[in-house]
């Protein structure tokens, strides 16, 4: 690996004046990487050289080699619960706080950008890099990303946030087309960037591999520039993700700042011919010299100071993170009472099954892979929290791990559990089923895990599950033999310890679905369209993506977007939602009292969504438009509050390109999950009638309800001469006629002979309209 030089300037860099210093040459070189992680020096003019490196739940910084999917020895570092569990925390003070530590961690390693957090929407479960993401919701991978991204900012050091946009996939990744309406992006894949660029402004942001709608993310200038610089104000740097340039200038023009890794000095010298040759305004190349110097900038106070981080408390704060994401699916009554949690005077006659218990599968595989400071596992910390000597049996096999075959260990596990009081089986996806590069192809566990675990059930009705994997899996087939399920994603190095807590009852479960448990593969949004064919994806399921898809079909799910069960219980009462403004200036605040009415402390997640009953376009039942994650007591009682605005309220306009609020009723809904709402209050908003663009091929129908076109078609219609229609306009034909013509474009009309009007009435309704829309 090429030795990369450390920043020497002492003070924040003077923007301007390097950039009238540098050489055409030098300020090319500066828009590709060094190396693999280290961004490119100008020594003459003391412009250092920083370092970036992966890092979306801890930092895998490569000291000795460097390659891109985390097989190269990297640093110590806490390895954290993985984004799937993290987003399953709904909890942004928790984020703020793990961000904080990943800050520290990057700064102590001299490391000036995180590269991450990842938000992609899980468009389908069988995304082989969905670990690396928190949520199917835009609005919970959004604020959970932002409060990642001001955490580890607050520390001094950058951060990148990707993969922008509509990675939703590893199959054919670096080349495959990703065809999506602007309606579906805006509303689903861009939605989650848009809060956390506007509310946390990350340092960077890494563009995607694939192509949107034919066109390289790397070079899509209305991604990069119309839409993330314009529209959101972002004014950091665009990275590439590692290979993911094509052609260095068409991508430079669209608005990437930044290359990476080296590409030989192939892409400088394409750059430095394009300036040469007018083919590229330096300006262009000014710009982005502009940001990075600005980054570079950024980065110096962190790199002049030493810094360092407490191992112990990150551990410690892995642990309660890991719990915090772990989500209670199922804990139906055993012998009169929930099976969990369990009595820690009772462990002794507990037997622990499954290799995963000894072996944790704690992180996913490919470029986030971290080198842990320690590695918990669950059945020592259930020794170590119950002071009980833990029988154990590996009951299924991990290649290169455990030996004998599956049937041998089945056999010894059945045997043993013939004696215990209770059972716990540690299940979950092999590493191998879940990484970056490639997608799963199925939903299931490992057939010798699910035999395992019908054969357990023959023996013991005390059976407790606890899944290990980054993605939904289906629970259809086998959920019924046990009567509790706990699922902990990934959970980092201390999912061991936060297992053994949630179990023995140290800790209540508090984590929530951020996706959709389904019955089966083939009850997706994306089947059949997913992962695509012949280098397209087609999103032919436009916004119904995760719980807006089932609950607008009405279709049964293992588990609900939102649900977790606690060791307590919860009232929500009190629900009400006030309307303040209209048009653009509307909010609605909601407020509802939420009661732990059980006999533990516990915490809730108030989950906001609003529907809208009539609009002009498909909108899905219920949409989640806020969340607050509140710990009580029992007993305690506390008002919370989600104030509502008009982007809340909007959807995308596919005619206008705008967000459209339509005035009338909402329905605002207060639970805790899509399919668990406590309450529905329905409340009025006022706005300004839609009032599209109106042409010669604009229906009847849509002129008749424009504001304006409305009023200038019941003129023409009273012309002395209009056959179909009444002295004031309005249409005396029959009902059928008249529906009809409702969904005829007003071209049409004109050209039959005899009807409501001509080809000169139609130039009169277009004049007309034209001159008021001049006026207005």
């Amino acid at each position: 690996m090429t030795s990369a030089p450390t920043t020497t300037t002492a003070g924040p860099l003077d923007v301007e004046r390097l950039i009238q210093d540098l050489t055409l040459e030098e300020k090319a070189s500066l828009t590709s990487g060094l190396d693999f992680w280290h961004t490119q020096p100008v020594e003459r003019l003391g412009i250092g050289s920083v370092m970036v490196t992966d890092g979306p739940h801890g930092l895998r910084k490569q000291d000795t080699s460097a390659d891109h999917l985390g097989l190269a020895e990297s640093v110590p570092a806490t390895c954290f619960p993985t984004a799937a569990a993290l987003g399953s925390t709904w909890d942004v003070d928790l984020l703020r706080r793990v961000g904080s530590a990943l800050g520290r961690e990057t700064r102590a390693n001299d490391v000036a950008v995180l590269l991450g957090p990842g938000i992609n929407i899980k468009r389908s479960p069988l995304c082989g890099r969905n670990f690396e993401y928190f949520s199917e919701d835009p609005v919970v991978s959004g604020d959970l990303g932002a409060a990642l991204i001001e955490g580890i900012q607050s520390e001094g050091v950058g951060t990148s946030l990707k993969h922008f946009a509509v990675n939703n996939q590893e199959t054919d990744r670096m080349r495959v087309s990703a065809d999506v309406d602007e309606r579906t992006l805006r509303e689903i894949y861009l939605t989650g960037f848009e809060r956390a660029v506007t509310r946390a402004k990350p340092w960077t942001v890494m563009c995607a591999y694939n192509k949107v709608n034919g066109t390289y993310a790397s070079e899509h200038p209305w991604l990069l520039t119309e839409v993330l610089r314009d529209e959101w104000g972002y004014d950091g740097v665009v990275v590439s993700d590692w290979g993911a340039v094509a052609d260095r200038v068409p991508s430079l023009a669209a608005g990437l700042d930044l290359e990476m890794p080296n590409s030989g000095n192939i892409g400088d010298a394409q750059v430095v011919e394009a300036v040469r040759s007018g083919a590229m305004d330096e300006a262009v190349l000014d710009q982005a010299v502009r940001r990075l110097l600005t980054l570079l900038s950024r980065a110096l106070p962190a790199a002049a100071e030493p810094s360092s981080y407490d191992a112990g408390a990150h551990h410690a704060l892995a642990r309660e993170a890991a719990a915090a994401g772990s989500v209670l699916l199922k804990n139906e009554p055993v012998d009169g009472a929930p099976l969990l949690p369990l009595r820690a005077a009772d462990a002794a006659g507990v037997l622990v099954v499954g290799e995963f218990a000894r072996t944790p599968r704690y992180q996913g595989a490919g470029s986030s892979q971290v080198n842990p400071t320690r590695l918990d596992d669950a059945l020592t910390a259930i020794g170590e929290l119950t002071g009980a000597d833990v029988s154990f049996a590996p009951g299924f096999t991990i290649e290169g791990v455990t030996e004998g075959s599956d049937e041998q260990l089945r056999d010894e596990a059945v045997e043993a559990a013939k004696t215990a009081t209770t059972v716990v089986v540690f299940l979950g996806l092999p590493a191998a089923d879940e990484s970056e590069g490639y997608d799963r192809d199925h939903l299931d566990l490992p057939d010798s895990q699910v035999a395992l675990l019908q054969a357990l059930a023959e023996v013991t009705p005390r059976l407790v599950v606890v899944l290990a994997n980054g993605s939904a899996v289906a629970l259809s087939g086998w959920e019924h033999l046990t009567p509790a399920v706990l699922e902990t994603w990934l959970g980092g190095q201390a999912g061991g310890g936060a297992v053994a807590d949630l179990l023995f009852g140290a800790q209540s479960p508090s984590g929530r679905l951020t996706e959709t448990i389904p019955v089966s593969l083939r009850d997706t949004p994306a089947y059949g369209s997913f992962p695509g064919e012949l280098g397209h994806v087609r999103y032919g399921e436009g916004v119904l993506v995760g719980y807006r898809y089932y609950d607008a079909k009405g279709m049964a799910v293992s588990y609900p977007f939102g649900h977790g069960l606690t060791y307590t219980s919860f009232e929500h009462s009190d629900v009400t939602a006030t309307v303040s403004g209209e048009g653009d200036e509307v909010t609605v605040t909601v407020r509802a009292r939420i009661t732990n009415t059980g006999a533990v402390r516990g915490a809730e997640v108030v989950q906001v969504y609003v529907g809208d009953p009539e609009s002009v376009v498909l909108r899905p039942e219920r949409e989640l438009k806020g969340f607050v994650k509140v710990a009580l007591e029992p007993g305690e009682s506390r008002e919370v509050e989600v104030v509502l605005d008009a982007r809340d309220l909007s959807y995308w306009h596919p005619t206008l390109r705008a967000w459209t609020l339509e005035g009338g009723e909402f329905l605002v809904s207060v639970g805790a999950s899509s399919r668990d709402l406590r309450a529905t209050v329905s409340v009025d908003v006022t706005a300004p009638p839609l009032a599209a663009p109106l042409s010669d091929d604009s229906t009847f129908g849509e002129w008749l309800d424009h504001p304006v076109g409305g009023e200038l078609l019941r003129a023409e219609l009273a012309r002395p001469e209009t056959a179909g229609a009444d002295d004031q306009g309005n249409l005396e034909l029959d009902e059928t006629m008249a529906k009809m013509l409702l969904d005829m474009p007003v071209r049409v009309i004109a050209n039959f002979a005899g009807m409501l009007f001509d080809r000169d009435g139609l130039a009169r309704l277009l004049d007309q309209a034209q001159e008021r829309s001049v006026r207005a």
